[in-house]
């Protein structure tokens, strides 16, 4: 099943302030009467629902109404598309990978994030933490694999971070953030569960304390 999810941190509500265009509450529309159509939603709630999309503001009030339905034709959500790495932006293969097979592994502190990081957790448990990681591109790409085992992945709560995946008798939870400054940093995961869960979202209390600093970098170079 694919799952992103709003995260319920105040800060994290706080940073998905983007207003709502007119696009988007249509686009958030066309999900809702796909959903009844297939049967998904039952009229009652498709009227609830879409009497929320077009009083919603912002793109964190659309989300809610459609994270649980697929889109048409089985894409991408609202501003999900804009959110994922396109072709060229990170590497086809992973600069770092992360195993834990019958064991634990972390990955924290003052680290350098590549562009793209592959995880796998096989009968163990994986922890990706980014809150104090160092930032040297805009765009991140983590593939997370969790069988029989688990990932969990941490990132401030003033970058975006979006993402979905599958599981088979299992899970995989991404607490959607959308930053404030659109030129923010943006993380986004791909997760695959077996017996097994993937959950990511952001870590209280942490965030890139030189945002302006970064922002003022990548405008430079």
């Amino acid at each position: 099943m694919d799952l992103e999810k709003r995260s319920q941190t105040p800060s994290a509500k706080a940073s998905g302030r983007l207003r709502a265009s007119d696009a988007d509450r249509d686009r958030a529309a066309d999900i809702l009467s796909e959903a009844l159509a297939s049967g998904r939603l039952d009229p009652e709630e498709h009227g609830e629902r879409i009497d929320g999309v077009y009083n919603a503001k912002t793109v964190a009030e659309l989300e809610p109404f459609v994270a649980d339905l697929p889109a048409p034709g089985g894409g991408p959500s609202i501003d999900e598309a804009a959110a994922r790495p396109g072709p060229g932006e990170v590497p086809e293969t992973a600069d770092e990978k992360v195993y834990a097979v019958f064991g634990d592994a972390v990955r924290k502190g003052r680290w350098h994030v590549g562009r793209r990081t592959h995880v796998y957790a096989v009968f163990g448990d994986v922890e990706i933490d980014l809150s104090e990681a160092v930032f040297e591109h805009r765009k991140i790409m983590i593939k997370g694999f969790a069988v029989f085992g688990s990932v969990k992945i941490r990132v401030p709560e003033n970058i975006s971070l979006h993402g979905r995946g599958t599981g088979v008798f299992g899970s995989v939870e991404v607490d959607t953030l959308v930053a404030e400054d659109k030129d923010a940093p943006a993380v986004y995961v791909e997760g695959f569960a077996v017996f097994g869960d993937l959950k990511a979202r952001a870590k209280r209390g942490k965030l890139i304390h030189d945002l302006r600093g970064y922002l003022r970098k990548k405008l430079q170079g």
